[in-house]
């Protein structure tokens, strides 16, 4: 069962989970991109028509939606529940309201930069992963290759279908070795990952031990603020 975490304690998101959330992230990270920029340069293109404003109030809620779901997924993929870190909305001005949540602009933030974190972990994840299957699995496909085929590293071929079946096995440990770079590479960026979205997607450590502060003195419902089933959450100390 995987362990979720949900305030100060570190991460220890899944193998596979880390994998699929840091490969998805470049296609996630295009569209998040794109629409905070476009709904945002086209709010305020068309503002002295008072349509902007329309615009810039549909892209904030879609924003705080896209958030939403983006903790659902850190959640589901990566074993870190994030909770909601907006202010309570006032019974008046609750567009300006949202305008002056500190939480509204960390989510514009993270959304636009999604795409170059996005970049990075893709191209990371593909590169070790394919690498490391490619040259481990070469003596089960080496048979099979085209007659063609040639392992060509530093301008020299090294294996080739006239090779004999020894001569894959260096390559296949080489392979084994930067597996085991590929499985330390994608803990890390999940564990990081994981504490840069509770960061920027999360409540402040003031906001924590404010409600922490009510909850002692009565004055707040925890139930409402994380999730029913603690029966798989940690907890550590929050820094004060």
């Amino acid at each position: 069962m995987t362990t979720t975490h949900r305030d100060g304690t570190r991460p220890n998101p899944p193998l596979l989970g880390s994998l699929a959330y840091l490969v998805m992230n470049l296609p996630i990270g295009i569209g998040s991109f794109v629409f905070v920029v476009t709904s945002t340069f086209l709010g305020l293109g068309t503002v002295v028509i008072w349509v902007g404003l329309a615009v810039l109030t549909v892209g904030m809620l879609a924003m705080r939606g896209m958030t939403g779901l983006e903790r659902m997924r850190v959640h589901a993929m990566l074993g870190t529940y994030i909770a909601s870190p907006y202010r309570p909305l006032p019974e008046k001005g609750r567009w300006l309201a949202r305008v002056k949540d500190p939480a509204t602009w960390k989510d514009m933030a993270y959304l636009v930069l999604l795409l170059p974190l996005g970049i990075a972990e893709f191209t990371i994840m593909v590169v070790l992963w394919a690498v490391s299957l490619y040259l481990t699995l070469l003596p089960l496909y080496w048979h099979w290759v085209p007659a063609d085929w040639q392992l060509v590293m530093w301008n020299h071929s090294f294996v080739s279908p006239d090779s004999s079946w020894l001569s894959t096995l260096p390559f296949a440990g080489l392979g084994v070795l930067i597996l085991a770079l590929a499985i330390i590479a994608t803990n890390a960026l999940g564990t990081m990952h994981a504490m840069y979205a509770r960061a920027m997607l999360g409540p402040s450590q003031r906001r924590i031990a404010k409600l922490e502060g009510l909850s002692t003195a009565g004055a707040i419902d925890w139930s409402t603020e994380w999730p029913q089933n603690t029966s798989t959450m940690t907890y550590g100390s929050v820094s004060r």
